[in-house]
């Protein structure tokens, strides 16, 4: 099991109403902070999540800044984009154990204002009242991983959406 570490709340919150956007900026060749990408299509980017509250925590958006989960896309626009979170989905399930996937679409007008998903693989043995939201709560930390383990998660989770269809 990975050990956790805390996290300061307050500069996250500030950062995620007030700074630029993290996935403009992630787009644009500025990352906030360094970034394990394991897909970059010409409309669709995924990466690890900075915070894990789950090994394997993955964001996929798409690379132009929209902010309505479905009003600002086209049928054909968000099926697609659907695609790719399930073919990510099956990767990060592939290189991570897991019990049950998570899907969720996170962040307001408030906050976090470009429209993501959050991919959040739920490992095998986690006591039901430390499931579901409980287990995506940054209040409890987020694992303590390093760069090196990082960067092998995701070169794991890209080899996996290299190698489906």
């Amino acid at each position: 099991m990975e050990r956790r570490r805390p996290i300061d709340l307050a500069p996250y919150v500030e950062r995620s109403r007030d700074g630029p956007c993290f996935i403009c900026e992630l787009v644009a060749g500025r990352p906030l902070h360094p970034q394990h990408v394991v897909y970059d299509g010409f409309d669709e980017i995924a990466f690890l999540s900075i915070f894990q509250p789950l090994l394997g925590y993955t964001i996929v958006a798409p690379r132009e800044h929209r902010e309505h989960v479905t009003g600002d896309f086209t049928v054909d626009e968000y099926l697609e984009l659907q695609r790719l979170v399930h073919r990510v989905g099956e990767a990060v399930r592939r290189a991570v154990p897991t019990e049950r996937l998570y899907v969720l679409s996170l962040g307001s007008q408030s906050g976090n204002r470009h429209v993501h998903w959050h991919v959040a693989p739920l490992p095998p043995g986690v006591p039901y009242e430390e499931q579901q939201l409980e287990a995506l709560g940054l209040e409890r930390g987020v694992l303590d991983l390093s760069e090196e383990r990082l960067a092998e998660l995701a070169a794991s989770i890209r080899g996996h959406l290299e190698s489906s269809p």
